[in-house]
């Protein structure tokens, strides 16, 4: 499989587990509820992608949430001509980079919806209950005022050259 594919795979596969948990979790118990498990449970879940993908699978921004989340100079470059592309309604593509032994594969996080709960405008599309509880666990947050189809950030994935699943 292809450096590209193989990193869209891997950031696409954590995607879906982390949007399906999240989807549970607001269908269940609501956008508060949802708050707290992305500010619990994002990192294990995308750990485990991690481990199952034999990978370092990340999620950075230029307006961060967390502040771990934060995009390098180089990544920030990513997202600025992600957006870009998005904003000419262009289709994105992964950008692949190779080192001596590792890939890096990056690709944009795209709002949808269910983001704006939470990431969107407060008091139109983030009720004032949640925006409360987001000021309180992340105090410095930068991730609001999001419309639909923005680049929110992008995925980073880093795997080795030689690394080959079992399944593909």
């Amino acid at each position: 499989m292809p450096y590209a594919q193989r990193g869209l795979k891997y950031a696409l596969t954590t995607k879906a587990v982390l949007g399906k948990n999240l989807m549970k979790t607001i269908q269940k118990k609501g956008t508060l509820e949802a708050v707290t498990f992305c500010n619990k449970q994002a990192y294990p879940l995308t750990d485990s992608m991690s481990l199952v993908h034999s990978a370092l699978i990340k999620r950075v921004t230029d307006q961060p949430r967390n502040p771990s989340n934060k995009a390098n100079t180089e990544e920030l470059g990513y997202i600025k001509s992600y957006k870009q592309i998005i904003a000419n309604n262009e289709e994105p593509k992964p950008i692949t980079k190779e080192l001596d032994t590792k890939v890096k594969v990056y690709y944009p996080i795209i709002t949808n919806n269910m983001c704006l709960q939470c990431h969107g405008k407060p008091n139109e599309t983030i009720q004032p209950r949640t925006l409360k509880l987001i000021k309180q666990l992340y105090p410095n947050d930068k991730a609001i005022g999001y419309d639909i189809n923005k680049v929110r950030g992008i995925w980073s994935v880093t795997f080795n050259k030689e690394n080959k699943k079992r399944y593909e």
